[in-house]
């Protein structure tokens, strides 16, 4: 029975890992443009374009209208007010249910920032596959600074502390501390 329930916990842990390894801080984030959806309405996003204007969160999630992904969307869409005071935009992409992301960008993001459908070679050049699901996305979050570095990488199934994190790695490259 234990040596059951060790293999069953094993594999478990495999199969909700990510792919691969995700990008480090201090490695240059991959240049893309996505095609998706805010408040409901076609949107587009060049990552170089929009770090002119402030820093980047990029969260995968693994798809659209899944419990974890809804109360993931909804924790940024809450604290979206304390990104937009450090100057960051946060961006969702998956790669999980695309054909419902406008929906999507209402109900769970509450219209509060887009989500977009992965480009070809983004999973790859992000690192954020999921053996589970192969061609959807793990739950992986990307701080990037306007150099085009990642600052912080956080990649963790459960939804519950990819907002903090992103907060927190924000609050540091600003030069403050997190409370």
């Amino acid at each position: 029975m234990f040596r059951q329930l060790l293999a069953a916990t094993a594999f478990t842990a495999v199969m909700a890992a990510p792919a691969a390894a995700e990008l480090q801080p201090g490695e240059a984030a991959p240049d893309f443009t996505v095609e998706g959806f805010q408040a409901g309405e076609p949107a587009s996003f060049h990552l170089t374009e929009a770090l002119a204007e402030g820093p980047v969160v990029l969260f995968f999630f693994p798809a659209a209208y899944t419990s974890g992904c809804e109360a993931q969307a909804a924790s940024f869409a809450e604290s979206i007010a304390e990104f937009e005071a450090l100057g960051a935009r946060v961006i969702g992409v998956t790669a999980g249910n695309t054909d419902r992301l406008a929906e999507f960008s209402t109900q769970h993001c509450a219209s509060a920032f887009p989500v977009f459908a992965v480009a070809d070679g983004m999973i790859g050049d992000y690192e954020a596959g999921w053996l589970l699901r192969p061609g959807w996305t793990s739950r992986t979050t990307y701080v990037i600074g306007t150099d085009q570095t990642i600052a912080m990488t956080y990649t963790e199934m459960s939804p519950y502390e990819h907002v903090d994190r992103s907060l927190t790695a924000l609050r540091e490259m600003q030069g403050g501390t997190d409370e």
